[in-house]
């Protein structure tokens, strides 16, 4: 009996100090902060968590800051909510937007990833996600986030990744990548790592491009008006952020599958109007 009470009592004991523990890192409900004092935060910034989920928006704070976040975590499950408080806060230094299982391809979601970063230039917005397919990867960087984390990551690389954007890095997990590749390949198939970026027809139009092809080759041979094939070119640098069709063909270069033999391979056209 005297062993089963000591035992109890310490118990109780470890209970309490767990509970005092939690207490102090549980600040993570809107208007709150999560992190060390105010002056210990890095240079008085903050990162602004976002996740509609309250449950794993509260773990997520505290479990950033107890991995070395080294600065308050804002945490809000909605950007409105955080508007709300702003004025209550330091500068926003990044924003971690957790999406959960929503599909970054979806226009709605990219919608929303969109207006985000649009809203927040230049500060960084890094997607956190349940999905790690490639396709939503690219669609996310499309979007202009500066990271993609995968939730299958520890919380010390998510550290790492933000902190990354922050430096003026873009964070990509490898795996993911790596991973998608080989499927492909182990299925006989091409690999097209721009596949979430360009249409279909977009890409017939970059492989004549990349041969070297003016637009009226190009038109006869895919069966459409001239006028069509400079609209798909205009997209195609809009999105690659290039300014004419050489351009376009160097950064492409590595990028898709060209079949055909030696006269099949890249070539570099003289700049010319679209």
């Amino acid at each position: 009996m005297l062993w089963w009470g000591c035992t109890m009592h310490s118990l109780t004991r470890i209970h309490e100090n767990a509970a005092l523990e939690v207490h102090r890192l549980s600040s993570s409900r809107p208007g709150k902060v999560t992190g060390e004092a105010h002056n210990n935060t890095a240079a008085g910034a903050a990162l602004l968590l976002l996740d509609n989920r309250t449950l794993d928006r509260e773990c997520l704070s505290q479990c950033l800051v107890l991995h070395g976040m080294g600065m308050q975590v804002l945490a809000y499950g909605s950007i409105d909510e955080w508007r709300k408080d702003k004025e209550l806060h330091p500068p926003i230094a990044a924003i971690l937007l957790n999406i959960g299982g929503r599909k970054a391809v979806d226009t709605s979601n990219a919608a929303e990833i969109s207006d985000l970063v649009r809203e927040f230039d230049p500060t960084p917005v890094v997607l956190l996600s349940d999905r790690d397919e490639l396709p939503q990867i690219l669609r996310a960087l499309e979007c202009g986030v500066r990271g993609y984390i995968p939730s299958s990551i520890g919380f010390d690389v998510c550290v790492q990744a933000v902190n990354l954007a922050r430096a003026g890095g873009i964070f990509v997990p490898a795996s993911s990548v790596l991973t998608t590749r080989m499927d492909m390949v182990a299925g006989g198939e091409v690999p097209r790592p721009m596949a979430g970026m360009f249409t279909q027809r977009q890409e017939e139009v970059i492989h004549a491009l990349r041969r070297g092809k003016a637009n009226k080759i190009i038109a006869y041979e895919l069966n459409l008006r001239e006028s069509t094939v400079k609209v798909h070119i205009r997209n195609i640098m809009k999105k690659l952020k290039a300014t004419n069709r050489t351009e376009v063909a160097y950064k492409l270069s590595d990028m898709f599958v060209v079949e055909g033999g030696a006269g099949d391979k890249p070539g570099l056209p003289q700049p010319r109007s679209c």
